[in-house]
């Protein structure tokens, strides 16, 4: 009937199998991800003339942080002027 080398081409075949699906599914997702991008859309709500509205949002969590304390005037001043000049 089988003997052991049969069993050990039999294992070898289940772990090839299962090894090309999982690089398939890969495959698949890579594939995705290449053709969806990360394009924004222009007319989405975040974007603000073809900018993302993140560093908008970025400065108010600044500006809230530095009302609640969380930052000193210094802290706050350097990071208002990063932001501001990233969303020109």
């Amino acid at each position: 009937m089988m003997d052991d080398s049969m069993m050990g081409g039999m294992w070898m075949g289940w772990f090839f199998g299962a090894l090309l699906l999982v690089g398939l599914g890969l495959l698949v997702v890579v594939l995705v991800k290449a053709f969806a991008g990360n394009s924004v859309r222009s007319d989405s709500p975040d974007t603000v003339g073809g900018r993302g509205a993140r560093s908008g949002r970025s400065l108010e969590i600044v500006q809230e942080r530095y009302a609640r304390g969380e930052l000193s005037a210094e802290e706050y001043r350097e990071m208002r002027r990063i932001l501001e000049d990233d969303a020109r």
